[in-house]
């Protein structure tokens, strides 16, 4: 079976959705995925990389009256978060794919994706869940699921749940907390009720991120990332992929200096996911830029400041008040460049 993939990001992700590529060129035997570049920059340099298995879409190409009616009203990552769904519904009706599965741009896959779609089987439609560890679980109140690995079928379940999602999103989709939604993943709570079909993805290796990692004993077998349950131990299974959110680095002569997260990572998680995953990012970029650099040492460490920060946003973003003012003082911070490090040069 083929499997059909979208995923859209711009310059500041482009090492990011081609290390993307090259995982799923690694674990999915058969797939195409449709790459949406958001920026001329990415766009331009997407289409000189031999990308087999992708076909590039510029914003010229994708964007509809309706995305450019709101596209002043939205920040670059709202508007990046309001186009999500529109980017499914494109690759399934322009190119009629009988089911597409949208991808964030910052995951790795770790190992063969075949266990997902088992689950997924006959399916309309496949969310994941955020798994959020219990010292996170008011960031529930962002959503319960998180877009990063988001599937639908060409019938008619799947089409109504993917239109009712692109349409709510085209009317409100901001990085606040507003009526019981926020950016475009709250509108995944209601697909259980709303819609037929839905499968939930339970698999253990699903979706590991930052804020679930913790639950999670890691270790290296055969040269795969195993994982298991902390409080549950059970049966190991295969980590399948990794979501870096919040990865920041910065490239310096000799070496690299990063931040994984604002959540702290243990020293395990550091070097099985995200020191090769780094490494991964720099020889992708010497790629781009035409050069060749030795590999680095990179010095990870956290920012005990933010880290504070973030844990405060956690438990008083709840509130209303605190919700808005939080939303003003920091809504132009999805307008600037996001800090992914390395100092790319695109040229």
């Amino acid at each position: 079976m083929k499997y059909n993939f979208c995923t859209l990001f711009d310059s500041y992700y482009l090492t990011r959705g081609i290390a993307l590529y090259k995982s799923l060129e690694l674990y999915c035997e058969d797939f195409h995925i449709y790459i949406f570049a958001f920026d001329e920059r990415s766009d331009s340099i997407l289409r000189k990389f031999d990308l087999k298995h992708a076909t590039i879409i510029s914003l010229k190409e994708f964007e509809n009256e309706e995305l450019i009616r709101v596209k002043p009203t939205r920040t670059i990552a709202e508007y990046c978060w309001t186009a999500t769904a529109s980017t499914i519904w494109y690759s399934i009706h322009h190119f009629n794919l009988d089911h597409c599965t949208y991808l964030d741009a910052d995951i790795l896959f770790f190992s063969s994706l075949s266990p997902i779609f088992e689950e997924i089987g006959s399916s309309s439609i496949a969310i994941t869940p955020h798994n959020f560890a219990p010292k996170y679980k008011s960031s529930k109140i962002y959503g319960k699921y998180c877009v990063q690995f988001t599937y639908f079928r060409n019938d008619k379940d799947g089409i109504k749940a993917l239109e009712w999602w692109k349409n709510s999103t085209i009317e409100w989709c901001y990085a606040k907390l507003e009526n019981g939604k926020y950016g475009d993943q709250k509108y995944l709570d209601s697909f259980e009720d709303k819609f037929n079909n839905v499968c939930v993805i339970s698999n253990l290796g699903v979706g590991v991120a930052p804020w679930n990692i913790s639950e999670y004993i890691i270790e290296l077998f055969e040269n795969r990332i195993m994982i298991d349950s902390r409080r549950n131990p059970k049966t190991k299974s295969s980590l399948i992929f990794y979501h870096y959110q919040g990865l920041k680095f910065i490239e310096f002569q000799d070496h690299i200096v990063s931040e994984p997260s604002l959540i702290k990572i243990e020293d395990i998680g550091l070097k099985y996911i995200y020191l090769p995953y780094i490494n991964m990012l720099t020889l992708i970029k010497d790629e781009i830029d035409g050069t060749r650099s030795p590999l680095k040492s990179i010095i990870f460490k956290k920012n005990k400041i933010k880290s504070i920060g973030f844990y405060f946003r956690v438990i008083l973003r709840k509130y209303r008040i605190i919700q808005t003012i939080y939303y003003l003082i920091n809504r132009t911070r999805y307008n600037r460049p996001k800090e992914i490090g390395g100092s790319i040069k695109l040229t």
